[in-house]
């Protein structure tokens, strides 16, 4: 069941964050409809951390299909908005009014267990009979990341940030894809076309800006750890050299709207024809693939670093979690099994264009035909690929992201501050972070 209504109490806090609830679409089912049972029905409410009319529909036929499989359950469906997801969420556990289930990045773990707002999933798990299928490591990451060790969310999906590139463009240029950051930057150049409305690259310079930015700069400079003796990486003279160059396109290379890009806005720049190259991650497939032909654009890794290997974000997939005050949490726990359940995990992934965590599913025929997915294990299983693990046991991680660092990427593509300025600031926070994180536990004992 999709939602309608919601509780006076909840959608007043909705409304004032600006939720936009979707609708039901479609009837149509990945399984044939059970026989009916006679039971009392149980309602459950699921919170969709990316609503929008791709995923949207991807949801709403999946439930469809457990609610056959589950006459007895119910899924209510609210879709949230993906650069508000975060904040919804904060605001729904201050409230003490939580959804039962909902889809939640790894990196929120750390805070949403440390607010005790996550029931642990470790017994339910332990006794499932296709926990071996879900990839170990993630769920490996998923329990090392929390304080207790517990295991707070079952990962669906797995993303990797890379390169998206106007593969036409670069034909036409008779230029080779970039594989060196020299070469990327030479690139942005030669593609620039202002007299055309065409640039070579665009900067999300608005809300989520930070997470892809960090991704950029380790994988520029090889820096494997956060911190080194007690002091950030973060504004290590790598950093300070790739920064230097990356917001120099700016204007010059890149939109001037770029100040404010938020996700949508830098997508739709690459798909209506106006930029050459971007980097997201491969979950944006479905979008480029409703806008361009197959042959217009392409995949790639993020360059190698300086060291010469790969460097991708650890712990980089979305999950479901349980929240703790539900009153369902069997038939939650039912959810969470179906929707990483073999067919599942396949329908969503193959529909949204990432890698799904099931084993099963890997070794399917779509996987093997979905080059940007060739791409991504090509980076995973690189034995000299990094994964890199930020810190996000910090409680203060994501605010000092979205307040200090999205914020200061502004002030630095406005010309207010230097990048020197910016990435002191921005190692300040994080080590002062640390620093209060270390002093609790020593508290502890």
């Amino acid at each position: 069941m999709f939602r309608k209504k919601l509780t006076i109490s909840v959608l007043t806090l909705i409304m004032i964050m600006g939720l936009v609830l979707t609708g039901c679409i479609g009837e149509e089912s990945l399984v044939k409809e059970s026989s009916p049972q006679k039971a009392e029905k149980v309602k459950i409410v699921f919170w969709d951390d990316n609503t929008g009319p791709q995923r949207t529909p991807i949801w709403e036929k999946l439930i469809t299909t457990f609610e056959k499989e589950n006459p007895a359950i119910d899924v209510e469906y609210v879709g949230l908005p993906k650069d508000s997801a975060k904040a919804m969420l904060d605001a729904a556990i201050a409230s003490g009014e939580t959804p039962d289930v909902a889809s939640v990045y790894a990196s929120w773990l750390p805070e949403f267990s440390n607010r005790d707002a996550l029931l642990p999933l470790d017994s339910y798990f332990s006794k499932w009979s296709e926990k071996d299928k879900i990839n170990k490591g993630a769920i490996e990451f998923n329990k090392r990341i929390v304080s207790n060790q517990k295991l707070y969310g079952i990962p669906y999906t797995q993303n990797l940030d890379i390169l998206w590139v106007r593969s036409d463009w670069f034909k036409a240029a008779n230029l080779n894809i970039p594989e060196t950051w020299d070469e990327f930057f030479d690139s942005v150049e030669i593609l620039t076309d202002k007299s055309n409305n065409r640039y070579g690259y665009t900067i999300r310079g608005g809300a989520g800006g930070s997470f892809q930015l960090q991704r950029m700069m380790y994988a520029y400079s090889g820096i494997e750890t956060f911190f080194k003796d007690g002091k950030s990486t973060i504004n290590d003279p790598k950093h300070v050299e790739f920064l230097k160059k990356y917001f120099a396109m700016y204007q010059t290379y890149t939109p001037i709207s770029d100040i404010t890009n938020d996700y949508k806005a830098m997508i739709a720049g690459f798909d209506s024809g106006s930029i050459a190259m971007l980097q997201h991650n491969i979950g944006s497939f479905a979008e480029h693939s409703e806008a361009l032909d197959s042959n217009q654009f392409q995949a790639i890794p993020l360059p190698k670093s300086v060291e010469g290997h790969y460097v991708a974000e650890d712990g980089n997939t979305i999950g479901i979690s349980i929240f703790k005050g539900t009153k369902h949490p069997v038939e939650s726990w039912k959810f969470i099994t179906f929707i990483n359940s073999k067919k599942a995990q396949s329908f969503w992934n193959k529909s949204v264009g990432q890698l799904p965590t099931n084993s099963d599913v890997l070794n399917e025929d779509w996987i093997k035909a979905s080059p940007h997915i060739q791409i991504a294990q090509k980076v995973y299983n690189d034995p000299d690929t990094i994964l890199f693990e930020p810190p996000f046991y910090l409680s203060e991680y994501r605010t000092i992201l979205n307040t200090i660092v999205d914020t200061g990427t502004q002030s630095v593509l406005s010309g207010k501050i230097t990048v020197e300025e910016f990435l002191d600031k921005w190692a300040e926070a994080m080590e002062e972070s640390q620093r209060q994180y270390d002093e609790s536990f020593v508290n502890l004992r």
